[in-house]
């Protein structure tokens, strides 16, 4: 169905405070379409106003149907809730609910499920890595028969895994190491992470490297070894604004971290500081960084607790722009994909230029943003508390096709190879056309 502007009222973003939007009003077009960057005044575009909680519409956009056209959309209905972000690993999509459930992805039929409730969850190498809580255990990705097993001394609540190792990290303060094709411990710390013990705060495993928060120090610890490369001294929670320490290594050979007020550009090879910016109010979710100079779009992006979001020179640091939104508690990294930087705040999402930081469009769901956007293919996907899975044009903002479920919308959607997959509160799991969404059927 056709969205057309709402309310619509100015917003400005001051140096150093900016104001928070409201979230009721949309953003104006600026007479011949302006750019601004820095302390200047922000111009803004019609909102598209979403309507929430209605009946599942469907505004077909141009494209073909995922593979051939044998495909049919489909969903899934679990026995149990079903949580978090699904996986896509070759031709399998996994889930957590009390247990993995590992499904078809052209007809969503299980495949098989494991006997074990899995709170934490990472597919790589194929295998399936995943914890109850007091145990680790292993299972083969394409038959769920299990590798091996061990009991942990607490309660894993996060668990990364690449390139041949497993990092958990366990409340009271631990950090552990595996050898994920056996389970053999490879090292163990204590102390790390200990004031902020949640899966987005929890150690990063990155590149045969884990980025730890111990003793007030930043450190990049050998993943196989658990030898220390260097350390910072990143302060301790109160000196980072009581907020957790995010870290975002990229693939300039830098690391990015987001520390309370502070954005930090360490080398990753010497653990030398490159550059240190500071703004005004905390940041709970970590810097997006993307390539390529500033002039086309590359840059470090984040967005503070207020919503306004900084686009920071990758080289040197440098503010080149920083636009208010509308208070945003999302642990989530804003999102920057071909230009445009797009991120969830409140019930709305929002994107502007990722060169000049000119607003584009402002979409209003019917409920808070749940989860990261993904982008694919043109098209932006998101979840709201709403209950609908929405699929916008990235450019224009325009409608393409919503989705009501029966609950909340959990984790972020995957958009893969022209379908887009998404779990949601009714304990379902859909698989729908990107495109053209479309309805579901029953998987058997």
């Amino acid at each position: 169905m056709p969205i057309g502007p709402g309310p619509h009222a100015s917003v400005s973003a001051p140096a150093a405070h900016a104001a928070a939007a409201d979230s009721a009003t949309g953003w104006i077009r600026p007479p011949g379409g302006g750019s601004v960057a820095g302390p200047a005044p922000v111009p803004a575009l019609p909102s598209s106003a979403g309507s929430a909680g209605s009946a599942s519409a469907s505004v077909p956009g141009p494209g073909p149907a995922p593979d051939s056209g044998r495909w049919r959309p489909w969903r899934f209905r679990m026995s149990n809730e079903v949580w978090g972000t699904p996986t896509v690993a070759g031709e399998l999509l996994y889930v957590t609910s009390f247990e993995v459930h590992a499904l078809d992805v052209a007809s969503g039929r299980r495949q098989f499920k494991t006997r074990d409730v899995a709170w934490s969850m990472a597919v790589a190498d194929g295998r399936i890595h995943a914890s109850d809580g007091p145990s680790l255990y292993a299972l083969d990705a394409v038959d769920g028969s299990e590798r091996w097993r061990l009991s942990t001394d607490a309660w894993v609540y996060a668990l990364r895994a690449d390139r041949g190792t497993v990092v958990t990290a366990t409340r009271g303060g631990g950090v552990q190491a595996w050898e994920a094709s056996s389970g053999q411990k490879l090292w163990e710390l204590t102390g790390a992470q200990s004031d902020f013990e949640t899966t987005e705060a929890a150690p990063v495993l990155h590149d045969g490297t884990v980025y730890v928060w111990q003793d007030a120090r930043l450190r990049a610890l050998d993943a196989r070894s658990g030898r220390e490369s260097w350390s910072y001294p990143i302060g301790d929670a109160g000196s980072c604004g009581n907020v957790p320490v995010r870290v975002t290594p990229a693939p300039d050979g830098n690391v990015y971290v987001a520390a309370g007020t502070r954005v930090l550009s360490i080398d990753r090879a010497s653990g030398r500081v490159r550059w240190h910016f500071e703004a005004p109010a905390v940041f709970l979710a970590p810097p997006a960084f993307a390539p390529g100079a500033a002039v086309t779009g590359g840059g470090v992006y984040l967005a503070d607790y207020l919503g306004t979001v900084y686009a920071l020179d990758a080289a040197t640091g440098t503010d080149r722009w920083r636009i208010a939104t509308e208070p945003r508690q999302s642990a989530d990294p804003v999102l920057v994909a071909a230009g445009n930087v797009h991120l969830g705040a409140g019930s709305a999402l929002y994107t502007l230029d990722a060169v000049t930081g000119t607003p584009k469009w402002r979409f209003a769901a019917g409920g808070e943003i749940t989860g990261a956007p993904a982008v694919a293919d043109g098209r932006v996907h998101f979840g709201s508390a709403d209950h609908c899975l929405y699929t916008l044009d990235a450019a224009g903002g325009q409608l393409r096709w919503k989705l009501a479920t029966g609950g909340e919308i959990t984790g972020a959607p995957v958009a893969e190879a022209g379908v887009v997959y998404a779990c949601s509160k009714d304990r379902c799991v859909y698989a729908l056309d990107a495109a053209k969404g479309t309805g579901t059927r029953t998987a058997g």
